[in-house]
């Protein structure tokens, strides 16, 4: 069974793996169920490309999970490899980049939200370190994209290049902060 620390992580894993046909989505019913004293999160639906049912369970940590847009406490994940929340957070923060880009100041409130899940993803990908390591270990990619990434460029999971990219999206969530006036 899958463990994930958040429904947060739970639904981004879901969104990596995509359905035989190669639809991404698809309209996710939620239960919990009591499985001997173990609380797990079920997720089913029907894939709305070809008609198949998806099926996830997770199991998750006792306690409260971290506030969204976080995945997960202090320790890396055990579902989604360093590479494919690198994926993640080069998508998001391109989008967000684009779309700041493109708008006005006052409106870069709306930007926010994608451009602090980005930087989420980008602080799990700074998990992955191990203590007074200077880079990401090559067998904690795990996935076949995360392999991809990490194959196309290693030096982006060295200790110094997640530093310096997670201080650029804090400036950036910053500047967000203290030019756009807050929504509502």
């Amino acid at each position: 069974m899958l463990i994930a620390r958040s429904a947060q992580e739970a639904h981004l894993y879901m969104d990596l793996h995509v359905c035989v046909c190669g639809a991404t989505q698809f309209d996710r019913q939620h239960r919990l169920e009591d499985r001997e004293g173990l609380l797990v999160s079920v997720y089913e639906g029907t894939c709305p490309q070809c008609g198949r049912t998806r099926s996830y369970e997770f199991t998750m940590p006792d306690g409260w999970p971290p506030a969204p847009p976080a995945f997960g406490g202090p320790e890396p994940s055990q579902i989604i490899d360093p590479g494919e929340f690198m994926w993640v957070s080069d998508r998001l923060s391109t989008e967000s980049g684009l779309r700041l880009l493109n708008t006005p100041r006052a409106e870069h409130r709306e930007i926010r939200p994608t451009a602090a899940y980005g930087t989420a993803a980008l602080e799990e990908v700074a998990k992955f370190l191990p203590e007074g390591a200077d880079r990401i270990p090559e067998e904690r990619f795990t996935s076949e994209r995360g392999r991809e990434i990490y194959a196309k460029d290693p030096t982006r999971f060295t200790r110094k290049d997640i530093t310096a990219a997670l201080e650029l999206d804090q400036r950036i969530l910053d500047g967000i902060d203290r030019y756009s006036p807050p929504l509502g």
